[in-house]
């Protein structure tokens, strides 16, 4: 089969021809139809979150068909739709598992940086890790879901938002598109604030229904009861940190942050920015039920991403217009 893979740190990625996976008793193996273009790949090429191994395939936004079954599986047949998001595995038997925190599992392994990922025609994972497809959505519409969406659901679980009360999105990339209709369905009362420096990203938000937009050094009209940060830097969200109210919560929606603005920490103002009991909060990763669950909202809303789709070919041309914050929705490979 024909894979991009990331060889070496700081550098493209390489085509290569590899061997197709064999499924062990419990695997499936999925033929290719779409896949996800994220920071994330990213933030592994640049070395801040490094690959288990190399080469290594990259690319955790799977969604194909199932192709062949190990001996043992029972979840899924032959024909049917499958995806996978950035949960590969999980041990099962650590206490963070047992609470139904796998994400923080010490053993949790992420499919595209510990396992190879979607950036191929085949890929191979635990039928206990793959997810049906609902049945409404596209390959390159359900691709997206399974990162953009699931983290921004856990985001939005994380930042304890209820209806009537401001929520700020700061960044406004592939997954905070989905988190404001997420919003708008689950929360029809409450204001959305986006934080954007791109003005294409400002008016897209404003198309969705977000009830006002502005770059991170403006002052919105309202106060915010909580935010959730997808960007790749530290100033935006430190930016923010004034507009929460009292009790007010920050959630930090990235794998790694860049060093590029780390001093702007010294702007960080106790009284202005963290007294009154304000908080920030980290994502990491996500469960199987965050997946579950958001699918399941998807359908039923049912949430139609904003996509740009590129032909496999051009996965090194997709991942620099991420770079370059060229997004209009969620990028997606055709394969």
């Amino acid at each position: 089969m024909k894979a991009w893979v990331i060889a070496e740190i700081n550098e493209p990625l390489r085509l290569l021809e590899m061997d197709i996976p064999f499924p062990d008793y419990k695997e499936i193996l999925i033929k290719i139809h779409a896949c996800g273009v994220c920071h994330t790949e990213l933030d592994e090429i640049e070395g801040r979150a490094m690959p288990a191994f190399f080469p290594v395939i990259p690319g955790h936004q799977i969604v194909g068909e199932v192709v062949k079954v190990g001996s043992a599986v029972k979840k899924f047949k032959v024909g049917d739709r499958a995806g996978a998001g950035w949960i590969y595995s999980a041990c099962g038997k650590c206490e963070y598992c047992l609470k139904g925190l796998e994400n923080l599992c010490k053993d949790f392994k992420a499919t595209g940086k510990d396992a190879h990922g979607g950036y191929a025609e085949y890929f191979k994972i635990h039928e206990d890790f793959a997810f049906p497809i609902p049945e409404n959505f596209a390959n390159e519409e359900a691709a997206p879901l399974f990162c953009a969406g699931a983290i921004g659901y856990r985001s939005l679980m994380l930042a304890k938002v209820e209806n009537k009360q401001n929520i700020g999105l700061i960044g406004f990339g592939a997954s905070g598109h989905l988190v404001l209709k997420m919003i708008k369905y689950l929360y029809p009362d409450s204001k959305v604030f986006v934080f954007s420096r791109t003005l294409s990203e400002r008016q897209l938000s404003m198309k969705l229904g977000a009830y006002w937009t502005g770059d991170f050094d403006e002052t919105p009209p309202e106060k915010l009861n909580s935010a959730i940060d997808t960007t790749p830097v530290w100033k935006p969200p430190i930016k923010v940190l004034k507009h929460l109210n009292p009790a007010g919560r920050l959630v930090i929606n990235a794998i790694r942050k860049e060093e590029v603005d780390k001093n702007e920490f010294l702007n960080i103002d106790y009284q202005r920015d963290l007294w009154l009991e304000k908080e920030i909060k980290s994502v990491a990763n996500v469960t199987r039920k965050d997946i579950e669950e958001f699918l399941k909202i998807a359908s039923q809303i049912p949430i139609k991403p904003e996509i740009e789709i590129y032909s496999f070919e051009d996965a090194n041309k997709a991942l620099q217009d991420i770079k370059e914050r060229k997004i209009k929705g969620a990028k997606v490979l055709k394969i």
